[in-house]
C-alpha cells in the first residue's frame, strides 16, 4: 500500500461524508459547521460548493440526479445542483439541539442517517431511517454520537459506532423491512488513542473506520479484527470513500478547526487525503426516488 497522500488541499472545519460518484467520477463532501455541501473533481483539481443556512450532517446520491440530505432540521431533498431545498420530515424536531451527523442508503434505497446530542452525558442520539413512503422510522436509540453508519456487501448486517464510547457494534438487518435486531459490540477501541468515526465497507466485507483523534484509519474483518491500520496527515480523520474508475482510491476527510500547536505537527488537517487500496470498495446504494 501507497502512502496517503493529499487529495485536496482545502481547510475544512468539519469534513465529513466524502461520497463517489460513479457515474460522473466526482467526489462530493461535506463541512458541516460551515453548512456546505462540496463537489470535487480529481481530475481537475476543482472544488465548488453550495451554501445553506444550517449544518449538513450527511447525504447520499439519488439514481438520475440530485441528493438526500441530513440536516439540523430534518430530511431534505435537492434534485439538482443548485436546486431548491425542499424539506421531507424532520424526525427529531421535539430534539432541537440535535442534528444528523452520518449516514447513507441501504440497498433498497432507504436513506439511514443517525443524529449526534450535543450533551455527552445524555444518550440523546438515534438512528432513522426515511423510508419508501418519506416516513421516518426510528431503528436504534440511546446513543451519544450515532456515526460510522454502513452495510455488510450483502446489506444483512448493519454497522454503526457510538463514537464517545470508542464502540463500533453491528446488526442484524432485515432488507424487506428495514429493521435492525440482534445490535452487539462489534470492536472497542481503548480510550485515549482514538475513537471510530465514519466509515465504509469494501467489497470483502471488511469496515474501514476513521479514528477520530487517533491520526489513522483501520481495516477491521467481519469476524472483527484489525487485519490493518493506517496512519493519516490529520490527527481527526473523520470518514471514508472508495472512489476512483476501480473504487480502488480511498479517499479520507479531515478536521481543520484545531489548535495551532496541532496544525504545527498536522499542517494539512482539514485536507481530503487519498490512499490506493488493493481491495476496491462498492457502489454506494442510492436514495430510491
Amino acid at each position: 500500500m501507497k502512502n496517503v497522500e493529499v487529495a485536496l488541499a482545502v481547510k475544512a472545519n468539519l469534513g465529513e461524508c466524502p461520497r463517489w460518484d460513479e457515474k460522473r467520477q466526482l467526489l462530493y463532501w461535506v463541512d458541516i459547521n460551515k453548512g456546505q455541501l462540496h463537489c470535487f473533481d480529481p481530475h481537475t483539481g476543482q472544488d465548488q460548493f453550495l451554501q445553506f443556512d444550517e449544518e449538513i450532517g450527511c447525504f447520499s446520491l439519488r439514481p438520475l440526479n440530485g441528493f438526500v440530505l441530513g440536516m439540523r432540521s430534518g430530511f431534505y431533498l435537492l434534485d439538482g445542483w443548485n436546486t431548491e431545498l425542499q424539506k421531507v420530515i424532520d424526525p427529531e424536531a421535539d430534539l432541537s439541539m440535535n442534528r444528523f451527523n452520518d449516514g447513507r442508503c441501504d440497498a433498497k434505497g432507504r436513506f439511514v442517517a443517525g443524529s449526534v446530542c450535543p450533551f455527552k452525558d445524555c444518550a440523546g442520539a438515534n438512528i432513522w431511517s426515511l423510508d419508501l413512503d418519506l416516513q421516518a422510522t426510528k431503528i436504534v436509540d440511546g446513543l451519544l454520537t450515532a456515526n460510522g453508519t454502513a452495510f455488510s456487501p450483502d446489506c444483512k448486517t448493519f454497522y454503526f459506532s457510538n463514537t464517545p464510547k470508542h464502540v463500533i457494534y453491528r446488526g442484524d438487518y432485515d432488507l424487506e423491512s428495514g429493521a435492525v435486531s440482534n445490535i452487539r459490540a462489534f470492536y472497542e477501541f481503548p480510550f485515549g488513542n482514538g475513537r471510530p468515526d465514519g466509515a465504509a465497507v469494501d467489497s470483502e466485507g471488511y469496515y474501514w473506520t476513521a479514528l477520530y483523534e487517533g491520526g489513522r484509519i483501520g481495516r477491521i474483518s467481519p469476524e472483527g479484527e484489525i487485519v490493518e491500520e493506517v496512519k493519516v496527515p490529520a490527527r481527526c480523520p473523520t470518514m471514508l470513500a472508495f472512489g476512483g474508475v476501480d473504487l480502488r482510491t480511498l479517499y479520507i476527510t479531515s478536521v481543520g478547526n484545531c489548535s495551532e500547536e496541532e496544525l504545527q505537527e498536522y499542517p494539512h488537517s482539514g485536507a481530503i487525503f487519498k490512499i490506493d487500496v488493493e481491495v476496491p470498495g462498492m457502489i454506494e446504494h442510492r436514495f430510491f426516488m
